[in-house]
């Protein structure tokens, strides 16, 4: 068995997707099933697990919710991200054929991204908080009028019929996951290399303050891949979650933040790792 530093936690059942990342990222970590985002956060803070593999985007889902305001919580170091493609299979308990299938249960960004096979079986949806709890339910219904849409290794590990697979309407079905950790990994410089610097900050209530806090980034030659905004509970002050193509220890990155810091406040690098392969293949 492995000890707790040989741990990575994640949101969900057995079975589920963030599960497969964890498997397919570091395969000889234990996972971690926890039930909540902010359970697979602690569990990494408090050291029950060396990591958490979270996810943040869905190609056909967008921006996952909960997720943003967990991630400038408790100290922890982005070092990673991974791009898991989502396989949708149709599972049943032992036995079943899809036309015993009355109803079929998942989760609720799951359902609508498999609405053909749905449709085409007349099939009841009913919406879970997990595509792998839904199979784990399923299997302990024990009834064939009752699937689940789930992955494969749900199926494995919950004993069910894979009634078919890649069942999903879109190919490009994909998951983006951040991996998080309590130790800062940050790679070494090497202008050959692209890495992403994942940080936060609070604009200063000043006109066009936004527009000129990224100038620097434009101006040496700094790519954004990402920027998001959020609130505050008065609706005053915005909170930009950004991922900059640089490195903390480019002169040219070191300049747009100097840059940055004259019209935002309270900025604050949340981690700097290795842009995914996925990147390059788009």
């Amino acid at each position: 068995m492995a000890s707790e530093n040989q741990k990575i936690a994640f949101q969900g059942f057995p079975g589920a997707y963030s599960d497969m990342s964890c498997r397919a990222v570091y395969p000889g970590m234990e996972t971690l099933p926890c039930t909540a985002f902010e359970d697979a956060f602690q569990a990494v803070e408090t050291g029950s697990a060396l990591l958490a593999m979270i996810p943040v985007d869905n190609t056909l889902a967008g921006r996952v919710a909960d997720v943003h305001h967990l991630i400038p919580q408790g100290g922890l170091h982005i070092i990673g991200e991974h791009f898991q493609p989502i396989h949708h299979a149709l599972l049943g308990v032992k036995g079943t054929k899809k036309e015993d299938l009355q109803h079929v249960h998942s989760h609720v960004h799951a359902l609508p991204q498999c609405r053909k096979i749905i449709k085409k079986l007349a099939l009841q949806s009913h919406v879970h908080v997990d595509t792998a709890g839904a199979a784990s339910e399923v299997a302990e219904r024990g009834d064939k009028a009752h699937g689940a849409i789930a992955s494969r290794l749900a199926a494995e590990i919950y004993g069910l019929d894979v009634l078919e697979g890649d069942v999903q309407d879109a190919d490009h079905n994909t998951t983006r996951f951040l991996v998080f950790s309590r130790e800062q990994k940050i790679p070494p410089f090497e202008p050959d290399k692209t890495v992403l610097t994942s940080l936060i900050f609070l604009m200063r209530n000043i006109p066009a303050a936004l527009y000129k806090a990224l100038g620097g980034f434009a101006t040496n030659g700094i790519g954004l891949a990402k920027l998001e905004s959020y609130v505050d509970p008065t609706f005053q002050v915005a909170q930009f979650y950004c991922e900059v193509e640089g490195h903390p220890d480019d002169p040219s990155f070191q300049l747009a933040l100097e840059e940055l810091s004259f019209f935002a406040r309270d900025v604050r690098l949340l981690g700097t790792y290795p842009a995914h392969s996925f990147r390059k293949i788009q």
